[in-house]
């Protein structure tokens, strides 16, 4: 599977408004296509790990469905270098010399567990709600968990921020694997967690996830959104859990089937 191509060819075909929100380590392109019109606006963000590169063809069936109210901006593939690397392996890279420190970071060839970026750091601990305070943060590159130097120091995670305060979305919706659970809370205030669960039940009742709390977790996207906009944000683990990673082809007609709907039904959902 090569699912940049496959991403590259969705978002030529597409013919709604779209745009390159900012492009990865290793100079590949990071897409946002819109559906939909007006308010309420959200953001759905896929594959922001590597290995859950499945996420994104989850996008193109959400395009296909298109939403019930408003508009819904789809990121389709927030990580392609980490994508790459566990859908093709270490060939999927051109630089030699960020081939042998990719290798050394990985301890092997075998890539196909590979959560982080082209820098070894894993996007979905880089943002700026309580950074390198989650429960399995590390402090070193690899495949997973660490946190950078920094919050927000990868191309990927400034091009989602830069574009998430650009676009100013009512909610957001991040499409991870896998569990089959809704993550919805990150310490917020009464008033908007009554607001925030209310949503989080119609993104359950479409999807048949029960809702979670991801205890020790932070620096993610959803959190980030929570923190900073006060919205409500979601993280999806769609994927049965039985199922290994990286989940391919044989995972997803049940991600489709359970989640084909949901941004569709949150959107209806929105400010009843």
């Amino acid at each position: 599977m090569d699912i940049y191509s496959e991403v590259c060819d969705f978002y030529n075909s597409v013919t709604t408004e779209k745009f390159v929100v900012g492009k990865s380590v290793l100079g590949r392109n990071i897409y946002a296509v819109k559906i939909g019109d007006g308010l309420p606006v959200g953001i759905a963000q896929y594959a922001i790990h590597g290995r859950e590169y499945i996420t994104a063809k989850l996008a193109f069936r959400h395009y296909k469905r298109g939403v019930q109210k408003g508009s819904v901006w789809l990121l389709p593939l927030m990580n392609p270098d980490g994508a790459m690397l566990s859908c093709k392996g270490i060939s999927s890279v051109e630089n030699t010399a960020v081939k042998k420190r990719l290798i050394t970071l990985n301890g092997g060839m075998d890539f196909s567990l590979w959560k982080a970026n082209a820098r070894g750091v894993d996007l979905n601990v880089n943002f700026d709600a309580a950074w390198g305070k989650g429960a399995k943060n590390v402090k070193e590159a690899g495949a997973e968990n660490f946190i950078g130097i920094k919050p927000f120091s990868e191309k990927e995670t400034l091009a989602l921020k830069r574009f998430t305060e650009k676009i100013c979305p009512d909610y957001t919706v991040s499409y991870h694997t896998k569990g089959e659970e809704i993550y919805w809370y990150f310490y917020q205030p009464i008033q908007r967690c009554v607001r925030d669960k209310n949503l989080a039940l119609a993104l359950s009742k479409s999807t048949g996830y029960p809702l979670a709390h991801a205890k020790g977790s932070a620096g993610g996207y959803k959190d980030w959104c929570i923190r900073k906009f006060g919205i409500p944000a979601f993280t999806v683990e769609a994927g049965a859990d039985m199922l290994s990673h990286p989940i391919g082809e044989e995972g997803l007609e049940n991600i489709l089937l359970k989640n084909g709907n949901a941004l569709y039904d949150l959107s209806g959902a929105y400010g009843e």
